[in-house]
C-alpha cells in the first residue's frame, strides 16, 4: 500500500497540516545535556517496513496523540524533546528516569493499536510492530545531531522537502521557539552524515 500522503493534493495536505497546528503542543527547550539528563532515541518501526500507521490522516493524528499521551502520562519519562511519526516507523527523542517501564508503555501502545487496527482492517493475527529500539545519548553532539536527524526524517524519506510541510512531528514547534537562523546553526554545527545508516533506510 503506497502511503496517502502522496497521493494528497497539495490544498488537502495544506488543510491536514492546518488542523495539526492547531493541536501542537508546545517545543520544550531541554535541561543541558550536562546535568544529569538521560535522554535516549527511542525508534520502532511497523513489521517489514510497512505503512501501517498511514493508513489514513486521522490514524496519523491519532497515533501522534497516543504515542505523546504515553510520554506525559509515564512517571519514568516527560514529554519529547524531538519527535516524528512516518507512515512506518517513529521516532522520539525523550528523557527517562526508568527506561524499562517507558519502555513497557510503548510495548503497550503497540499491542493496543495491533489490536485495533487489526480489527478495522479484518487483518486478525497480523504482525504490525517490532520491538522498540534504543540509544543513549552520549555527548551534546549526539543530543543535537539526533535533534536535527529526527526532524529531516520526512525529507530523508522524501514526503516533504521542507521539515515544516511534515504535519506530524515536532519540527514546527521548534522552529517556531528557536528561529530558523539558530535552527540552520544547529543544522551546520551538529550534522546527521551517516546516522542512522543501516538500521533506517
Amino acid at each position: 500500500m503506497a502511503y496517502l500522503w502522496r497521493r494528497l493534493s497539495e490544498s488537502e495536505r495544506a488543510e491536514v497540516l492546518a488542523d495539526r497546528q492547531k493541536n501542537r503542543r508546545p517545543w520544550r527547550r531541554p535541561a543541558h545535556f550536562d546535568q544529569g539528563n538521560t535522554f535516549y532515541h527511542l525508534t520502532a518501526a511497523c513489521y517489514e517496513h510497512r505503512d501501517w500507521i498511514g493508513h489514513s490522516p486521522q490514524r496519523m493524528e491519532d497515533f501522534c496523540r497516543a504515542l505523546l499521551d504515553v510520554f506525559e502520562n509515564n512517571s519514568a519519562g516527560g514529554s519529547p524533546v524531538a519527535w516524528c511519526v512516518l507512515p512506518n516507523h517513529y521516532h522520539v527523542l525523550a528523557r527517562t528516569s526508568d527506561l524499562k517501564s517507558l519502555v513497557g508503555a510503548l510495548a503497550k501502545l503497540h499491542g493496543g493499536t495491533s489490536f485495533q487496527w487489526n480489527k478495522e482492517e479484518e487483518c486478525r493475527g497480523r504482525k504490525v510492530w517490532h520491538g522498540v529500539a534504543d540509544r543513549a545519548m552520549r555527548s551534546d553532539g549526539h543530543f543535537w545531531a539526533t535533534v536535527n536527524y529526527i526532524h529531516h526524517n520526512p525529507v530523508k524519506h522524501a514526503f516533504v522537502e521542507k521539515w515544516d510541510e511534515w504535519p506530524y512531528s515536532s519540527a514546527v514547534d521548534y522552529l517556531r521557539e528557536i528561529g530558523r537562523e539558530e535552527a540552520t546553526a544547529v543544522w551546520k554545527s551538529y550534522p546527521i552524515l551517516d546516522y542512522g545508516k543501516g538500521w533506517d533506510d
